[in-house]
C-alpha cells in the first residue's frame, strides 16, 4: 500500500514549465557594441544615487544583472558623460528600465564638455529620444515562451560621425516620479580610426 501511495504521489507532482530563454543582445546590423571603447576613467554621472551608480547600467556583464540599476538621487534627472578612447560613429542607443521609472525624454550631445544641470538647456541637443515602454522592456511572447529584446533607438547618424564624447541628459521618466531607474545603457556604432584619445591629448600637450 505504501508503495502504491508513493507512486501516486510521484504521479501527482507537476512537471515544472520551462523557463523563458533570455533575450539575445540585439546589435544593429553592421554595428558593434561600443562598451570596449569607453574611457572609464572619465565617465561621470551627476545626480546619481551613490548606492546605484552609472557602473550598474553601463559596464558589461554588470548591466545585464536585473538586480542592479542606475538610480537618480534628489530628483528624476540624470546627466551622464561618456568619453571614448577612440573617435567613434554612433548609430543607435539602447535604454532598458522599469515601465514606470524608466527614462522618457533623453537628450544626447556630441562632443560637449563640462555640461551641468545649470547649462544643459543652453545648447541644442544632437538628438532627442522620446522613449516609450516598448523601448525599455523586453517582450515575452506566448505561448512560445520567447523573450524578444527591446530594440535600440536609431539616432540621427549624420550628427554623430566624429564622436569623442557623449553627454546623455535624462530629462524625465515614464510616470513623472522622483526617481529614474535604468537597468542598461548600450551604445552601438563603429570606430572612425585607431587613434587613441589619450595619446592624442599627449601629442597636443607638447
Amino acid at each position: 500500500m505504501a508503495a502504491a501511495n508513493t507512486a501516486a504521489a510521484g504521479a501527482a507532482t507537476p512537471t515544472p514549465a520551462p523557463a523563458a530563454p533570455a533575450a539575445p543582445v540585439q546589435v544593429p546590423r553592421g554595428q558593434v557594441d561600443l562598451v570596449d571603447f569607453i574611457d572609464w576613467t572619465g565617465v561621470e554621472c551627476l545626480n546619481q544615487d551613490s548606492s546605484h551608480s552609472i557602473t550598474n547600467a553601463l559596464k558589461q556583464i554588470v548591466r545585464d544583472d536585473e538586480g542592479l540599476y542606475l538610480a537618480s538621487d534628489s530628483d528624476e534627472q540624470l546627466l551622464i558623460y561618456i568619453p571614448f578612447m577612440q573617435v567613434v560613429k554612433l548609430h543607435s542607443a539602447l535604454f532598458k528600465g522599469p515601465e514606470e521609472d524608466g527614462p522618457k525624454t533623453v537628450k544626447l550631445f556630441s562632443n560637449k564638455e563640462h555640461m551641468g544641470f545649470s547649462n544643459v538647456n543652453d545648447y541644442p541637443p544632437s538628438d532627442t529620444l522620446d522613449l516609450s515602454t516598448d523601448h525599455l522592456a523586453e517582450v515575452h511572447s506566448l505561448p512560445e515562451l520567447l523573450t524578444l529584446p527591446n530594440k535600440p533607438a536609431t539616432l540621427k547618424y549624420v550628427k554623430f560621425q566624429n564622436v569623442r564624447s557623449l553627454t546623455i541628459f535624462i530629462e524625465d521618466n515614464q510616470s513623472g516620479s522622483d526617481v529614474t531607474k535604468i537597468h542598461k545603457i548600450a551604445l552601438y556604432g563603429s570606430t572612425v580610426d585607431t587613434t587613441n584619445m589619450k595619446d592624442l591629448k599627449k601629442i597636443e600637450e607638447h
